[in-house]
């Protein structure tokens, strides 16, 4: 598949609450210019303003921002809690020149408005559209891909480290932007104690809304904090360093000694430690992340120092918007909303639930009937419908953070003392946690219940989010079942299977809306490895092998191809692995052609297991793949990227047709 590039975009457009509460678009009108806004298109613009004017120009982002995102949906509250900190990064530091690296994308619109896309936002993650993520691929302004959390402090300290070991970049500078919770994760750990053992100018901004790292001790904290940031304390310590150094007492070796004990009186002197200062890297904060005009002020006086340092800004997610300040976890992702009452806009409810709703209540059930069953998941709660267990059963649930290797561990710990754990984790993100599942579980047989939700394409969020790897990364695992659910019954047959084995398993299912309200089926148990007939004809020679709720896409299939002649029989196959070859056997004799489809790449799932049989016979069909392309997909919604991957119904028309018998009428 093609590359999928931005496009120009339409002017930005205004929508009256009373349209917005209806659910239908007002009248439309170009959105009214901004008076610094919109003279700003980089920020070399910005850095033209006086300061005086930056509170302003703030406000002015953030009316932006509510405006485009109350009509197309995104990442709210987190861009909104972030508008002073971009303003003032981007007014002090040389950008692009100097290097701003995110940590995950969603505080990253303010700086996707002053970085030349400001005319494009209303394109954000649309198709052909902005990326909702900074992308290096998208503009030079964004250093480092970032969809997936704890990410920013490995990777700008590697820029750092480069840039001390090239001549003429020595002065260059590079600042990773890391919120509370992806600094909880080990990979963010990892790259502070590098930062602390290797020699680099890295500043690393804590955007801090949620945690508080150390205690506020009152006024002698706020002189410590005022005078440890000050340039002249900071030229009054270089001095003292100098100094020291002439005469023989500090040299390179001794430097961490002293900054130890540099640390240590700080705290005394404050009555607070931190792990930052733990790790000997300088620490100031915290400070108001919102007083823009103070961060300003601040990052000019630590701009130039050496040395790897961490400057602590308190924020509040959605400041600005009230209800999103209220209630950031619900306007985190809001969809559409009034930007004048905050009234979100809900489309009107058929009683379907999402796959994970499905997931999370059948979780509840067998929690109910069951005393072994536990649930673990890395900061998802929410987006796992795992919350729904953590309501029902706190002491059973447990919500590591963003710590995937960590919660598959975990898990794989429960399971070795008797429990029976479902570790809910987005596809994308269990990536990260590969050589845990195989190490840690699979190797040693233990009954962990991988539930893989946003498998498949997931629209908007784009390429980082994509659940298309599991397939591949996961059968190749010795011991390891995987079902994949085409319904909801399905689904929860396959939990209650789990609960029946003593060995791994992984059950994948998409994103968005299952298919009935009536969900509630009674569970029974069914066999690993055996398929479902969908659409049985003994007269065709071509069978179509699907893979989760893509059979839908089939039947539709199915019934065009019935109008043009072309007969097809489709089996919903379930279970990934064991792959059911009985099937295969009984079809072979007479198929001409299997095609499998998948939401899921082409490579290494369905069709190659398929495909893998057959290179074992003599007289096998031919395969014909339907998936994702070796290629990377960007953001649209899930209809148009089946489209354009060519696995939705037209997709699998065009294959029958293809692969149609040329002696059939």
């Amino acid at each position: 598949m093609e590359k999928i590039h931005s496009t120009g975009s339409e002017p930005q457009k205004e929508v009256s609450g009373a349209a917005q509460a209806s659910g239908e678009r007002a009248a439309e009108k170009p959105h009214a210019a901004t008076s610094l806004l919109s003279s700003i298109t980089y920020p070399s613009d910005l850095r033209k303003l006086p300061e005086e004017q930056l509170p302003q120009l703030c406000r002015e982002i953030r009316e932006c921002i509510i405006s485009n995102l109350s009509v197309n949906p995104g990442h709210f509250a987190s861009s909104m809690g972030a508008v002073e900190i971009t303003v003032a990064l981007h007014y002090v530091f040389d950008t692009p020149d100097d290097r701003i690296v995110w940590d995950v994308g969603h505080q990253a619109y303010a700086h996707k408005i002053l970085t030349g896309r400001r005319e494009k936002f209303s394109t954000l993650r649309k198709l052909g559209g902005l990326s909702g993520f900074p992308n290096p691929l998208e503009s030079e302004y964004d250093t480092f891909i970032s969809g997936h959390a704890s990410n920013s402090i490995s990777a700008a300290l590697g820029m750092a480290i480069a840039d001390l070991n090239t001549p003429g970049h020595e002065n260059r500078k590079t600042v990773a932007v890391v919120g509370d919770a992806s600094i909880s994760g080990g990979l963010a750990f990892e790259g502070l104690n590098n930062a602390a053992n290797n020699p680099n100018n890295l500043l690393i901004i804590l955007n801090d809304n949620d945690m508080s790292i150390d205690d506020n001790v009152g006024a002698l904290h706020r002189y410590m904090t005022e005078m440890t940031t000050s340039a002249g304390y900071n030229r009054w310590r270089h001095k003292l360093y100098q100094f020291f150094r002439r005469i023989g007492l500090v040299n390179e070796k001794r430097r961490g000694m002293l900054l130890r004990l540099n640390n240590s009186l700080k705290a005394f002197i404050s009555a607070h430690q931190n792990i930052f200062e733990g790790l000997n890297i300088r620490y100031f904060g915290p400070f108001d992340g919102h007083d823009v005009l103070k961060i300003v002020k601040v990052l000019r006086e630590i701009k130039n120092m050496e040395g790897p340092r961490i400057l602590h800004l308190r924020t509040l997610k959605g400041k600005g918007f009230e209800q999103a300040e209220k209630d950031p976890t619900t306007w985190h992702a809001p969809g559409k909303f009034d930007p004048e009452t905050g009234e979100r806009i809900k489309k009107p409810g058929d009683g379907v639930l999402n796959w994970q709703e499905v997931f999370g209540r059948t979780l509840v059930e067998l929690a109910e009937a069951d005393g072994r069953v536990c649930g673990v998941t890395a900061a998802m709660p929410s987006g796992t419908s795992m919350n729904l267990m953590l309501h029902a059963y706190p002491r059973r649930t447990f919500d590591v953070g963003i710590s995937e290797g960590h919660a598959v561990t975990f898990a794989g710990g429960l399971a070795s003392a008797g429990k029976r754990p479902f570790v809910a984790i987005y596809s994308s993100f269990l990536q990260r946690a590969y050589d845990n599942i195989i190490h840690d579980v699979c190797i040693q047989g233990l009954p962990v219940c991988f539930c893989i939700d946003r498998a498949g394409v997931v629209g908007e969020d784009g390429v980082t989010h994509h659940g298309m790897f599991d397939p591949a990364y996961l059968r190749c695992i010795p011991g390891l079942t995987i079902g994949v659910p085409s319904d909801e019954a399905a689904l929860r047959d396959m939990m209650y299977t789990y609960l029946q084995m003593s060995s791994p398993m992984a059950i994948r299912y998409p994103r968005g809306k299952a298919f009935t309200s009536e969900w509630k089926t009674p569970m029974r148990e069914i066999k690993p490895g055996v398929s479902r007939p969908v659409v049985e004809n003994p007269e065709a020679r071509i069978a179509v092998l699907t893979m989760g709720p893509i059979v839908e896409e089939a039947k539709t299939a199915a019934k065009e191809l019935a109008d043009k002649g072309v007969k097809v029989e489709i089996h919903d196959m379930l279970w990934l692995k064991p792959l059911d070859t009985g099937l295969l056997e009984r079809l072979a004799p007479r198929i001409d052609t299997f095609i499998t489809v998948e939401d899921a790449s082409a490579t290494g799932g369905l069709g190659s297991a398929v495909s893998e049989w057959c290179a074992n016979r003599n007289d096998a069909p031919r395969v014909v793949t339907l998936g994702a392309p070796d290629s990377w997909v960007a953001h649209g919604t899930p209809a148009e990227l089946k489209r354009i991957c060519g696995y939705d119904a037209a997709g699998i028309v065009k294959a029958a047709l293809e692969a149609k018998p040329k002696d059939e009428k």
